[in-house]
């Protein structure tokens, strides 16, 4: 949310959007007493390529921009007598609650979060830790078939919702490389809804599941219409962890005095492996020691210390068995964006690739308490491997709640029930809407030619690159077999003009450039 007249036009949240993040959806506008901070064409930031990191707010000095409150709505479940409202809280959130009650960053505060959340009112105080361990099980499941194929390789972590939206927004070629698998929020409230609701007496609509989370994009994942079923939401709020923190002294609840207590069975048990999620890093190491156990004899290598960190790019190759596995880590979206060019021109190649939105991972997400520097995110990063450390078992295929979910509900990893519950789908977000103009119409063609027409590609010469495909096709009498049109946006602003040829895209295409793509399409029609 803005409230412009608390903007002082530091420029703090612009550098972060273009700098850091790499989107750029704000910047200044106007001059001399107009000036002010605000999207493109005073868009509202829902209308335009904003992934909802929630970085901008965290930056912020004066409260101009702030992450919208799901707190009243959580309220009012609470005092509802026909629901009952149980919760989840991610693993970042316990090493960082405290900071607001005078710990230092990264104390673990896990037992007092736990209940305060219970004198809150809530019904089952769970950890999305639980479905953490859930989401190694399904994602090492997909990476063994497809290293086992050589197919959709690299694979693309699916855990952080910003950087979903950032590949559906600018790289959607690359949509399905990313896991299947729905984050651990996901898979906590498809699980709650599902089955929990049997197990506690209540109908799938009054069962009210909330979640507790570091990430403000987290709010955007819960909106989303496939994550639902018959209408309803599998996660019905998201409240940041500054937004509990904001719960806790409304209520009047002394931290100090709070027990330590312990979060509710089944899901409320998790490895070592499913805490450090909130680290970037985490997601990588816990498939890691997943492979590691399943692969390796009487295995008992828990760290893999070469993927963490806080640089912007890592990798690390990683032998297991006889398999070499190359994995790629990222944190940061203008890092991402590095990377996934590399990747793009065949500087590097990767098994595996993890992304996360915001610096340091889910422990430096934009719903945490402020401030949020590097120091305090470094900080929550080794309080979670402190208590990964401490933990009894370190390795998800040891939790035996994960093992008994399987053994009487979902059968076994990518089982069709598990594929139902457990993973997704993503479809590509264009930031510029219009209709595509068809301009040699072959209804039956096998090969789609779009040109890009949009502002930027126009400007460098599109039109004459559009121009010279449609004489060429003529001349080759291919007018049947190629299906030429116009759309408004390819995402490749920067290397236009750029066509795209069924799935594959090409950039800085020139006339002559077009011409020998006809003769070369002609050539591969003619031999087919």
């Amino acid at each position: 949310m803005r409230d412009s007249s608390k903007c002082i036009l530091c420029g703090d949240c612009v550098r972060m959007c273009e700098e850091v993040q790499g989107i750029g959806v704000l910047g200044f506008a106007h001059r001399g007493n107009r000036l002010a901070v605000m999207p493109a064409f005073e868009k509202k930031l829902s209308e335009v390529a904003c992934v909802n990191c929630g970085q901008c707010a965290s930056v912020c000095p004066t409260g101009a921009l702030t992450v919208k409150s799901d707190v009243e709505r959580v309220w009012k479940a609470l005092a509802d007598p026909d629901k009952k409202v149980v919760v989840q809280v991610a693993p970042a959130v316990r090493v960082a609650f405290g900071e607001a009650f005078g710990l230092p960053a990264g104390s673990i505060g896990t037992g007092e979060m736990v209940a305060a959340l219970r004198r809150l009112g809530f019904h089952r105080v769970y950890d999305t830790s639980f479905t953490a361990d859930l989401t190694v099980h399904e994602e090492f499941n997909e990476f063994l078939k497809r290293l086992e194929e050589g197919k959709k390789l690299p694979l693309f972590t699916s855990c952080c919702p910003a950087w979903i939206k950032f590949a559906e927004q600018y790289y959607p070629q690359y949509l399905k490389n990313i896991s299947t698998c729905r984050s651990p929020q996901a898979m906590f409230g498809a699980i709650a809804k599902t089955f929990l609701s049997e197990e506690l007496d209540v109908k799938r609509e009054n069962l009210y599941v909330v979640s507790i989370m570091p990430c403000t994009a987290k709010k955007f994942e819960a909106s989303r219409r496939e994550l639902s079923y018959q209408g309803i939401l599998d996660v019905d709020a998201v409240l940041t962890t500054q937004e509990l923190i904001r719960m806790v002294r409304e209520a009047n609840l002394d931290f100090s005095k709070l027990p330590a207590e312990a979060f509710d069975l089944p899901m409320g048990m998790s490895s070592g492996a499913g805490v450090i999620f909130g680290n970037t890093g985490g997601v990588s190491e816990a498939v890691l020691r997943m492979a590691a156990s399943k692969l390796e004899a009487k295995s008992q290598r828990f760290e893999f210390k070469d993927v963490r960190g806080f640089e912007g790019c890592k990798e690390a190759v990683i032998t297991i068995g006889d398999q070499e596995i190359r994995v790629g880590i990222v944190h940061g979206l203008a890092n991402a964006h590095k990377l996934l060019k590399t990747i793009e021109n065949g500087q590097r190649k990767y098994h595996m690739v993890e992304v996360m939105a915001c610096q340091g991972g889910c422990v430096g997400g934009g719903g945490q308490p402020l401030p949020n520097d590097s120091g305090r995110r470094e900080a929550r990063a080794k309080g979670l491997y402190q208590i990964d450390i401490q933990r009894e078992i370190r390795c998800s295929n040891d939790n035996p709640f994960v093992e008994r979910l399987y053994s009487q509900h979902l059968g076994y990893p990518g089982s069709p029930k598990a594929e139902e519950l457990l993973h997704t789908h993503y479809t590509p977000r264009r930031r510029v809407d219009g209709e595509e103009v068809a301009l040699v119409h072959a209804k039956e063609a096998k090969t789609k030619i779009r040109v890009c027409v949009g502002t930027s590609c126009f400007l460098k010469g599109s039109y004459d690159v559009l121009k010279a495909l449609q004489d060429a096709i003529a001349d080759k009498n291919l007018s049947d077999q190629i299906d030429l049109g116009a759309t408004f946006c390819l995402e490749k602003c920067d290397n236009g003009p750029s066509i795209q040829v069924n799935d594959k895209s090409f950039s800085k295409m020139t006339p002559d450039k077009a011409r020998e793509l006809v003769a070369s399409l002609e050539h591969s029609i003619k031999n087919k």
